[in-house]
């Protein structure tokens, strides 16, 4: 019976030793495999499986190639195109970094969007060079965007390279809007070509908040220029706007009634 059990404990430990044994090297095949599968000059990818280059290097294939760095250029994060990105003063042309020809009376530009610069205050761009603006009488040198770097004083509107006054009429007023004619009606007025008109408000009406329009009072709605009484049938009432109506619960309208419901 003793021998028995020895021969047991003998087996027992064997076969421990021989799945410890076999478990290691199953991973040590593992860590190889993983090895191989990862390239020179890359690292596991830090959210997924597979892998990336480091950074200098570029995926070709299975494999990562330095990137060729040219001169004035830098290192970029940019997952598309070379790599690498010009420095400030340089613009990238074919495989490489040239200096960017700065103009006279211009500044370097730090917009993505632009030349690379742009014309100082009182110039402005003509091609390849920044020439002077020229501002008319009764303007002023502007950063608008309208193109030409100038604006008129107010008073004035801008037309091809002048400033002219601009000719208020009666019952109006100078206007800050740089569109339409540079003035406005009084309250009460209506523009009517270049004049402004009285504002005629019919009976039941008044004079809504712009001054430049009427509304019917509450319980009439307009008629062409006119406001006629709203018609409530039984077992209505006005609504929230005071030109129409509403049935009353449980009532449902049916074009000019309220019925009950069936």
């Amino acid at each position: 019976m003793h021998h028995q059990t020895s021969t047991f404990s003998c087996a027992t430990l064997l076969a421990a030793f021989l799945a410890i044994t076999t478990g290691a090297v199953a991973r040590d095949a593992s860590k190889q495999d993983s090895a191989k599968a990862v390239p020179t000059n890359a690292r596991a990818n830090q959210f997924g499986s597979g892998w990336e280059c480091k950074p200098g290097f570029r995926q070709e294939g299975a494999a990562c190639a330095a990137i060729k760095l040219p001169e004035n250029a830098y290192l970029s994060d940019d997952s598309f195109g070379p790599g690498w990105a010009c420095k400030r003063e340089y613009k990238s042309v074919g495989n490489g970094c040239v200096a960017v020809k700065l103009p006279q009376n211009a500044y370097f530009s730090d917009s993505s969007y632009s030349n690379d610069w742009e014309c100082e205050r009182g110039f402005r761009q003509a091609g390849a060079a920044c020439v002077s603006v020229t501002v008319p009488k009764n303007g002023y040198l502007s950063d608008a965007s309208s193109g030409r770097g100038w604006d008129c004083d107010r008073g004035f509107r801008a037309t091809s390279e002048a400033c002219v006054v601009v000719k208020v009429p009666q019952n109006a007023y100078l206007s800050d809007s740089p569109f339409g004619s540079g003035w406005q009606c009084e309250r009460g007025f209506s523009q009517s070509d270049q004049a402004c008109v009285t504002l005629e408000i019919p009976r039941n009406a008044y004079l809504e908040a712009s001054g430049r329009d009427w509304k019917c009072d509450r319980g009439f709605r307009k008629s062409g220029r006119d406001c006629v009484a709203v018609k409530v049938p039984a077992n209505a009432h006005l609504d929230y706007s005071g030109n129409d109506w509403n049935c009353d619960r449980p009532f449902g309208r049916q074009r000019d009634d309220c019925v009950a419901p069936r």
